[in-house]
């Protein structure tokens, strides 16, 4: 497209037209892509923002980096491979960890929950102590056995940090046959006493998770001090945490998996990224529609225009070069929307972020006072793409209709 077409349509978008209607649709046009560009801005930042909180909630418990077996639910923690892991120099500390299904049962309350057993350098791989609720974090005081609950779970079973009793745990025998005499017989047993609860506002730990010392948890399921089924392992530096895992997977061999945190909620983030992508859809569709009042304004515009056309024709212009200027016109439209509304939606994000004009509430219900919000650079090029697009497509058809 020359100067000359760029000159024209220009004009067209900011001289007085024919008809006020004209005016008045064309700025109907514009602040309908504005409104709907800052909306997708908008929700898209917030639920970044959501996604961050939830994944900083995670990160408390989860390792930076955990290491698992291919097949099955243990590892040996004496066999070459992983021992090569332990003489790393960029590693700060590799925690063995052990997790599994158990009955724990205090006084007349019992149900299903998931033992974690952690060794010593278990806090050099998770901020444990800070998601403390009541008490404090110890699994083993030097000559009882302690545990540590998710503060839901402590609630289901009726106990809290300064209880005395002891929580019994029970978890069946892996090898050997039950006996259908005695099947109490036939289950492995210990005890701890609780030492204090935690809350990272996430059920799947809060209302299932109990943390207890490695051997206690080892003893229980019947391993040997050399079985684990993860290893959660802390890197000095956390800014090439890719290329160290591929060096770790590359050490190990296909016989294990080296996660992230990302994939270690694997399923958490796939539903957000899904519902990521079904908003995207959602108001595409919303703007879709705010896209034929653009086909409208210009289809006016044309019609309004028809005598310039033909002044245009009869100096040389021929009928490319006319539907050019229209399609520019029409694109420029959507062009002055999505400008406006990435200059809004950035601003009402700011402010958002700074002041929290958006309340989600107060109280114990609520972990954050305001909606979080968060915006990417990825975002607002996605945004600014889709519009645009739809907008040149908008434009396109009545540009399309011109004949001379």
């Amino acid at each position: 497209m020359n100067y000359l077409e760029n000159k024209i349509a220009w004009r067209y978008l900011f001289s007085k037209k024919g008809h006020n209607a004209i005016n008045i649709i064309s700025g109907i046009s514009a602040g309908a892509v504005a409104v709907v560009t800052a909306a997708m801005i908008c929700v898209l930042s917030v639920m970044n923002g959501f996604g961050t909180l939830v994944e900083q909630m995670f990160s408390e418990l989860d390792p930076v980096l955990l290491v698992v077996p291919a097949e099955g639910q243990t590892l040996r923690t004496d066999t070459l491979p992983i021992a090569s892991i332990y003489a790393r120099e960029d590693l700060e500390a590799v925690s063995m960890q052990l997790e599994q299904t158990a009955l724990i049962r205090y006084k007349d309350h019992q149900l299903p929950a998931r033992v974690l057993g952690v060794d010593s350098l278990f806090t050099s791989t998770a901020h444990i102590d800070s998601v403390i609720t009541d008490g404090y974090y110890s699994v083993w005081d030097g000559a009882f056995e302690r545990t540590v609950l998710g503060r839901g779970l402590a609630a289901q079973i009726g106990m809290n940090a300064h209880f005395t009793g002891a929580l019994h745990l029970y978890a069946p025998e892996r090898t050997g046959h039950i006996n259908l005499m005695r099947p109490d017989k036939s289950l492995r047993h210990e005890h701890a006493f609780i030492a204090g609860t935690f809350s990272i506002n996430q059920l799947e730990y809060d209302d299932q998770l109990l943390l207890v010392s490695l051997p206690l948890a080892q003893r229980l399921f019947g391993y040997d001090e050399h079985t684990a089924s993860a290893l959660r392992v802390q890197p000095k530096s956390i800014l090439k945490i890719e290329d160290l895992k591929l060096k770790i997977s590359k050490i190990l061999g296909p016989g294990y998996k080296v996660l992230d945190r990302y994939e270690q909620q694997a399923d958490f983030f796939r539903i957000l990224r899904i519902e990521k992508l079904l908003t995207i859809l959602l108001l595409v569709f919303i703007l879709l529609i705010a896209s034929f009042n653009i086909i409208g304004s210009l289809s006016m515009l044309i019609i309004d225009k028809s005598e310039d056309i033909r002044i245009l024709s009869h100096m040389g212009a021929d009928e490319p070069t006319i539907r050019r200027i229209f399609l520019f016109e029409g694109w420029l439209i959507s062009a002055l929307g999505t400008l406006i509304g990435l200059i809004i939606g950035i601003a009402v994000c700011w402010g958002q972020q700074h002041y929290g004009w958006l309340k989600l509430g107060t109280g114990y219900d609520y972990i954050i006072s305001a909606y979080p919000v968060q915006v990417q650079a990825p975002d607002i090029l996605l945004v600014a793409f889709i519009v645009l697009a739809l907008g040149f497509l908008a434009a396109y058809y009545p540009s399309r209709k011109i004949k001379l």
